[in-house]
């Protein structure tokens, strides 16, 4: 099992100070982690990249956030789902990451404001991202992407496309997902403990976010899609993280992807723990992958209908 890398290393120790004392934000009663998930993840906004318009609005209801870049080729856009466990961050904990997506891709990023549990538990963000799909700008080509359990949304939202025969994203775009609630698997097993997330953040976040009787839906947890609904995928990018609790989610789907004909790029980035692209203003292997994932969209679209 490798280590960290001397950069990840070195964010790591600095978030040992920065953060000693703070506490577990899933062991808090949800408004006050939520606060705490806040404060760590906008250290992360800084050394932003410029943008022609960053701009806070209302999208079908909800709070939102729109970056344009000065590479914006006009004709693509990006549906982002923001991550946290379904039940933390926002569009301003992810400022950093929409910005560095929507330069890497050349098109505007929208992440909006979705519910959270365990107020608000399966299905009412997938409800919320539903409708900011249903009221995108008809003139551009769009996307998904998400971190996360932002993956986990993304994924499932477009499940829910295929199954209701609607129009699909041109592409999805996943960064190190919760796509199962197995907690057995060989990555949970070697890192249950960290670094960063652990085994059981993760089953506090599944026990908020949907109750056991329903993890075996897909639009819980895409592993359980048949292969039918695996194969109308639009064309996906994926990567995960090295020493991440959920490597072994993103490596089943892809074999998964792999047994019927599919050859979706797939980055493991080793090195690095969950959700380190967050950390782009000190991590150099963040950008690294911002620019791999803005590389494969660029593939992707080009040969997308």
């Amino acid at each position: 099992m490798t280590g960290p890398s001397a950069s990840m290393r070195a964010v790591l120790e600095r978030l040992g100070a920065e953060d000693a004392g703070l506490g577990d934000p899933t062991l808090l009663l949800p408004q006050h982690g939520r606060t705490l998930a806040e404060l760590t993840n906008l250290r992360w906004n800084a050394e932003l990249p410029e943008m022609a318009e960053a701009r806070t609005m209302m999208h079908a209801g909800m709070p939102a956030r729109r970056v344009v870049p000065a590479n914006d080729r006009g004709t693509d856009a990006i549906l982002h789902v923001h991550g946290g466990g379904w039940a933390f961050c926002s569009p301003q904990t992810h400022e950093g990451a929409s910005r560095r997506l929507a330069e890497a891709c050349g098109c505007p990023v929208l992440t909006v404001d979705y519910r959270l549990a365990p107020e608000h538990p399966y299905p009412a963000a997938l409800d919320d991202l539903l409708r900011a799909w249903e009221a995108r700008d008809p003139s551009r080509r769009w996307s998904l992407a998400g971190d996360s359990a932002g993956a986990n949304l993304a994924l499932a939202l477009t499940l829910g496309l295929i199954e209701a025969k609607a129009a699909l994203p041109a592409t999805l775009l996943l960064f190190y997902g919760v796509y199962g609630a197995d907690f057995e698997t060989e990555s949970y097993r070697e890192r249950a403990e960290g670094p960063g997330l652990t085994r059981a953040k993760m089953m506090r976040y599944w026990d908020w976010y949907a109750a056991a009787s329903e993890r075996g839906d897909p639009l819980v947890a895409p592993l359980a899609a048949r292969d039918a609904a695996l194969a109308a995928l639009p064309p996906i990018y994926l990567n995960a993280a090295g020493l991440d609790p959920l490597l072994s989610d993103t490596e089943l789907l892809v074999a998964r992807l792999r047994a019927i004909g599919r050859d979706d790029p797939f980055d493991r980035i080793e090195g690095v723990v969950h959700g380190f692209m967050q950390m782009g203003s000190a991590l150099p292997e963040a950008r690294d992958a911002f620019a791999r994932a803005g590389a494969a969209f660029g593939r992707l679209t080009s040969t997308a209908a």
